[in-house]
C-alpha cells in the first residue's frame, strides 16, 4: 500500500508575496475553489495579522470552501495568533501556522537572542496556537541553515508542546539534495514524536540555486510527509517548490510508493488561471505546464514520437488536462463553447458576465483565426478594469520607416474626457508620451516586458511594466492584438494603482 503525501498550496500566500501578483479577494475565492477541485489538502489562505485585505481574504476563502484544510500564517506572537483564529473562524477545517527562525543568523541577528530562548518562545506560541485549534504547524525558519542537533531539539520541543506537524523550510534555497535529504532524516531518527506519529514533517523549498524540487523529493523520500508547494513555482525571489513538478514525478515514478490526492488533469488549467490572474507569465520552457513541455522541434524527436510518442514523452498531456482535441474556438462559436472552455479552465460566470465576455470574444476572434485559452482567460479577466478611473478610450499611431513615430491618445479620467497629442523614438514612446501630457506627474518607466502568448503574427501580446512614481514602484499589465495599445494598457494599469 502507498503512502500518502499531503499537499499544502501556498500560491496565495507566499506566492502572492511576488511583487506585482497581489489578487483582491475575489480573486482568491476563484484560485482556492480551483485548488480544491484540484485535489489540495491545505491551502494556506494569508497571513491575516499583515494587512485587512489578507484578513478578509482568510474568511471569505474559508467560507468558500468544503473540505481543504484553510490555514493561517503567523509569527511566534501572541497577537497574531489571536488575528489568525478569528480570520479562521468560518473554515471547516482550520490550521494556525506559526514558527520562528532557528538558525545562528536568525537568532543573533534578527532576534538578537540566544539558543534556549528561542525553544522557549517556539514552544509558548504552539501552546498557545493550541487555545485555538488542534491543528497547529511549526515552521523552524531557515531550517536549511540551522545545525541537525539543535533542529532536532526545536522539533522535539514543538511536537510536546502538541504540534501535529513541523515544517522545514529551506528558506534560502542554500541546501543540496542530499543534505537536505539526511536533515530530514535525521530528525526522523532522533525526534521520538516523529517516530510515534505523533506529528509529521513537511518540507518548504525555495528555488535560489533551481534546487527546490530536487530537495522536495529528498525530503520526501527521508520520511517527510507534507510538502509546501505553489502553483507554477511562484513565490519569493527566485519561487518556490512546483505542485504540478511534485505530483507528476510521483506519478512518473510509481516505484517511490508515495501517493497524493491531486487530479493531475485539472494542473494545466490551474496553472493557466493563476497565470492569468496574477499576470504572471509561465516560461515555455517550464517543466509540465510551459507551452513547449510537450513539443518536438529536433528532426530526430519528430521522427521518434511519431514512430512510438514513449520514445520522447514520458507523459501523456492529457494527464496534466493538455487536450489535443479541446474545442477550437473561433469567431463562429457560441456562448455554449465559450462556456464550455471558461468551465474547463476554472472559471464561473453568470450570465450577465458572460454575455460581456462574449462580446469581447466575438471582437477578439474577429481578429485571430483562432482563440486559445490564455486569450480566453485574459478576457475572463478584463472586466477587472472596469473600475479604473482611468481608462483609455482611444489610441492612433503613425510610424514607419524614416517616418517620426506620432501618438494621439484619448483618456476617460473618472468621466471626464482628455485628448493629447506627442512625438517619440518609436510608437511605444510615442503614446506613453501623449499619455504623459495628460497625466501631469513624475512617472519613470522601470521595466517593460512584452511576452507573445503563441507565436501567430495575430497573436494577443501581453505587457508588463514596472512604473515609479513617488518613490514607490508600481507593477502594471496590459494585452491586446495591438502591442502599442497592450502596452499604453499597461502603463494606464500602473497609473490606476498609484497611491492618492
Amino acid at each position: 500500500m502507498s503512502d500518502r503525501l499531503f499537499i499544502f498550496d501556498t500560491t496565495l500566500r507566499d506566492g502572492e508575496q511576488v511583487p506585482g501578483c497581489q489578487l483582491n479577494t475575489v480573486e482568491k475565492i476563484q484560485v482556492a475553489r480551483q485548488l480544491e477541485a484540484l485535489g489540495v489538502d491545505v491551502i494556506e489562505a494569508g497571513f491575516p495579522i499583515s494587512s485587512p485585505g489578507d484578513f478578509n481574504s482568510v474568511i471569505e476563502i474559508s467560507k468558500a470552501v468544503t473540505w481543504p484544510t484553510i490555514c493561517a500564517l503567523t509569527r511566534a506572537v501572541q497577537k497574531d495568533i489571536d488575528v489568525a483564529a478569528d480570520a479562521l473562524q468560518y473554515a471547516k477545517h482550520k490550521r494556525i501556522h506559526t514558527g520562528i527562525g532557528t538558525s545562528d543568523s536568525h537568532i543573533k541577528y534578527k532576534f538578537n537572542s540566544n539558543r534556549e530562548e528561542i525553544i522557549e518562545r517556539a514552544v509558548a506560541a504552539v501552546k498557545y496556537a493550541k487555545r485555538y485549534v488542534e491543528d497547529v504547524e511549526f515552521y523552524a525558519e531557515d531550517a536549511g541553515r540551522t545545525d541537525n542537533e539543535y533542529l532536532a531539539r526545536v522539533v522535539d520541543a514543538v511536537v510536546k508542546a502538541g504540534a501535529t506537524v513541523i515544517n522545514i523550510p529551506d528558506t534560502t534555497g542554500y541546501c543540496l539534495p542530499q543534505d537536505f535529504g539526511a536533515k530530514i532524516k535525521y530528525l526522523m531518527e532522533h525526534v521520538d514524536g516523529l517516530s510515534a506519529g505523533k506529528a509529521i514533517l513537511s518540507t518548504h523549498c525555495h528555488n535560489d540555486l533551481g534546487m527546490a524540487t530536487a530537495n522536495t523529493i529528498a525530503g520526501v523520500l527521508n520520511g517527510a510527509r507534507q510538502v509546501e508547494v505553489t502553483i507554477n513555482g511562484i513565490g519569493e525571489r527566485a519561487g518556490n517548490t512546483s505542485l504540478e513538478e511534485v505530483a507528476m514525478i510521483l506519478k512518473c515514478h510509481k516505484g517511490i510508493g508515495i501517493d497524493t490526492n491531486i487530479n493531475t488533469q485539472k494542473i494545466y488549467p490551474t496553472s493557466r488561471l493563476v497565470s492569468s490572474l496574477m499576470n504572471m507569465p509561465v516560461q515555455p520552457n517550464k517543466a509540465i505546464v510551459g507551452r513547449n513541455a510537450f513539443a518536438h522541434s529536433s528532426g530526430i524527436h519528430q521522427d521518434g514520437v511519431l514512430k512510438n510518442v514513449q520514445t520522447y514523452e514520458i507523459m501523456n498531456p492529457k494527464d496534466v488536462g493538455i487536450d489535443d482535441n479541446a474545442i477550437v474556438l473561433t469567431a463562429r462559436s457560441g456562448r455554449a463553447a465559450l462556456k464550455h472552455r471558461l468551465h474547463v479552465l476554472g472559471v464561473e460566470m453568470d450570465s450577465e458576465r458572460l454575455d460581456a465576455t462574449y462580446q469581447e470574444f466575438l471582437k477578439l476572434a474577429d481578429k485571430k483565426k483562432e482563440v486559445n485559452d490564455d486569450d480566453i482567460l485574459m478576457l475572463a479577466g478584463a472586466d477587472r478594469t472596469a473600475a479604473h478611473a482611468v481608462k483609455l478610450d482611444y489610441l492612433q499611431v503613425t510610424t514607419g520607416m524614416g517616418v517620426k513615430s506620432v501618438a494621439c491618445i484619448g483618456l476617460d479620467i473618472a468621466g471626464e474626457k482628455f485628448e493629447a497629442s506627442s512625438s517619440g523614438n518609436g510608437p511605444v514612446d510615442a503614446a506613453i508620451s501623449a499619455l504623459k501630457n495628460i497625466i501631469k506627474r513624475h512617472m519613470v518607466l522601470k521595466e517593460f516586458t512584452i511576452q507573445a502568448i503563441s507565436k501567430g503574427s495575430d497573436d494577443v501580446g501581453k505587457v508588463h511594466m514596472q512604473v515609479e512614481y513617488d518613490g514607490h514602484v508600481y507593477y502594471g499589465f496590459g494585452a491586446n492584438t495591438d502591442i502599442v495599445t497592450a502596452s499604453v494598457e499597461a502603463y494606464i494599469d500602473c497609473i490606476n494603482k498609484f497611491k492618492k
